[in-house]
């Protein structure tokens, strides 16, 4: 039945990625879809939607070509000398008083359609002073087909005058002149000391903090194990949340330092990839506390198995993140995602096709552990070898032997056979036959049999019910007396230590009783009508006999 079941799962699985890699790998950016039309041509500046238009506009006029910056201007009859220099005061405007995170732009086609405005128009909220300024774009159609963002010529009537209204911005008006006038690589000392100052500050305050929480806890938690669970808990938390905090203060920072467009819009994107990186660390710490703190009290309660199935599950659980961090960062850099996912189908089709054993292996190590047949510790026979288990991963399970070495044996395999679990065993069996010498008497036989019961019934690590010797049969050799009890220990060691004492006070009373164990003897007999002839040559014949033989004749 397991291996029905694993054998129905795994192909169940390969059937879902196989059809999970045909549906992306059909979304594979290509030749179109039959029945789908062509979209049109992406803008070759980059004005196909209003995220589009600012990123790249400032990209054109932080180098300078404010020819090109003109053409994402509506021209409304201006020349091109006017266009370019509305161009360069717009670029300035933008990088002073453009405070909102260029994430919140749109960057859809047909701009935010929930912003209340026309669905031709986006809003550009500029803050100047204690004033706010609303420039905006138009989506104008495009004589070769499509349709593109500009800024709207109503709104570059008034650059002039606001360039001619500028007011000192919040840095500008804290800052001492002498660290204004100063600067170095395109931004002024005082930019620069706001910048160092939103790294420096965040870590003196956070990481005394955490110093106070750790020190505060160290004191509040009076058991010694909690207390240590908790310290190492928080210190493996300490850095990740300190950088966490600090870089998200310091890109809140950053909207207020004076960078560009295009340079504010590169330092989110490395912000944001350290971001994710750093959040990825602390949920992967987080798992890891969670998950020890979860095998602490499954050990408290004796469930091994649950321990092992929450390491199982603590792997699958990291790999998840990881894989979430990965394309979280593919994102960020601006690959498109849905390659991403096309390349997921691919590597789905490949696993449909070629690894139904890893999927069935498993499989069936989670059914093991779900069926609670072992568990990290336990004393086991698997594939006909005994030892002791030492790690179930997703793939495999090893084994330590007796011999000392490690054994991998799939799951899968193992979910398809016999398992054989010594360590969830409340006794173990003792089994032996006595066998006593020809020459005991009746008598002397109840003897041993009588004081026996009485050891099997007085010895503590025995259990009553089932305790018994009983005499079985007169073999050829021996007189031979049946002795079975179970020893209530589920630790082999003392079951050999139970077994050792309780065979010695049994051979104590047979030596009282004044029999002893029977020795098989061989001897060596003539036989007496043999061959005169024979007997002159030195010819024997050999043969066994036993000590009923001898009493028989």
């Amino acid at each position: 039945m397991a291996r029905t079941w694993v054998r129905h799962c795994a192909a169940a699985v390969c059937t879902l990625l196989l059809a999970l890699g045909t549906t992306t790998a059909a979304q594979v950016p290509g030749a179109p879809s039959p029945g789908k039309p062509t979209t049109a041509e992406r803008d070759a500046l980059g004005r196909d939607s209003p995220f589009g238009t600012i990123t790249s506009f400032s990209t054109a006029a932080q180098r300078g070509e404010f020819a090109v910056a003109a053409q994402f201007l509506q021209a409304g009859g201006r020349g091109e000398q006017q266009l370019e220099t509305l161009a360069r005061d717009l670029s300035d405007l933008l990088d002073r008083y453009y405070t909102r995170p260029l994430t919140a732009m749109s960057r859809a086609a047909t701009g935010d359609l929930a912003d209340g405005l026309p669905p031709d128009r986006e809003r550009l909220p500029l803050v100047i002073g204690d004033t706010s300024v609303d420039l905006f774009l138009t989506r104008v159609a495009e004589p070769a087909g499509g349709s593109i963002w500009l800024f709207s010529s109503e709104s570059l009537a008034r650059v002039p005058r606001l360039q001619r209204q500028q007011q000192a911005t919040w840095l500008e008006s804290v800052m001492p002149a002498t660290l204004l006038e100063r600067s170095y690589f395109g931004l002024s000392l005082a930019q620069w000391t706001l910048w160092a100052a939103s790294i420096l500050v965040p870590i003196l305050v956070l990481w005394p903090l955490t110093a106070l929480v750790a020190a505060m806890g160290r004191q509040r938690i009076a058991d010694v194990t909690r207390r240590a669970v908790f310290l190492a808990g928080w210190n493996s938390l300490r850095w990740p949340l300190v950088i966490g905090l600090t870089l998200a203060i310091h890109l809140s920072a950053i909207r207020v330092v004076g960078f560009s467009l295009t340079s504010r819009l590169a330092y989110a994107r490395v912000g944001l990839a350290i971001a994710i990186f750093t959040v990825a660390m602390l949920v992967w710490r987080l798992i890891s506390i969670s998950c020890r703190q979860a095998r602490l009290m499954a050990l408290r309660r004796g469930r091994s198995d649950t321990r092992s199935l929450i390491a199982l599950g603590e792997r699958v659980v990291k790999v998840f993140v990881a894989l979430l961090a990965v394309f979280g960062l593919l994102s960020v850099a601006g690959l498109d995602l849905t390659t991403a996912l096309a390349g997921v189908g691919i590597v789905g089709v490949a696993l449909a096709l070629g690894a139904q054993k890893t999927v069935e292996n498993l499989l069936g190590g989670i059914f093991i552990l779900t069926d609670h047949a072992l568990a990290v510790g336990d004393y086991c026979r698997l594939s006909d070898r005994e030892g002791w288990v030492e790690d179930i991963t997703l793939r495999s399970i090893r084994l330590r032997t007796v011999e000392q070495t490690l054994l991998s044996v799939p799951a899968g395999l193992l979910a398809q056979g016999s398992i054989e679990n010594f360590a969830t065993r409340g006794k173990i069996p003792l089994q032996s036959v006595l066998r006593l010498r020809y020459g005991t008497t009746g008598e002397q036989v109840q003897a041993v049999l009588e004081a026996t019961r009485q050891l099997l019934t007085k010895h503590p690590s025995l259990e009553k019910d089932t305790a018994r010797i009983r005499l079985t049969t007169f073999s050829a050799q021996a007189i031979e007396l049946e002795l079975f009890a179970f020893v209530t220990t589920s630790e082999y060691p003392k079951f050999l230590e139970v077994r050792e004492g309780l065979l010695l006070q049994i051979a104590q009373i047979i030596e009282g009783a004044g029999s002893a164990f029977a020795v098989p003897t061989q001897f060596i007999y003539m036989r007496a009508d043999a061959d005169e002839r024979r007997l002159a040559a030195g010819q024997t014949e050999r043969g066994t006999v036993t000590q009923a033989d001898l009493m028989h004749s």
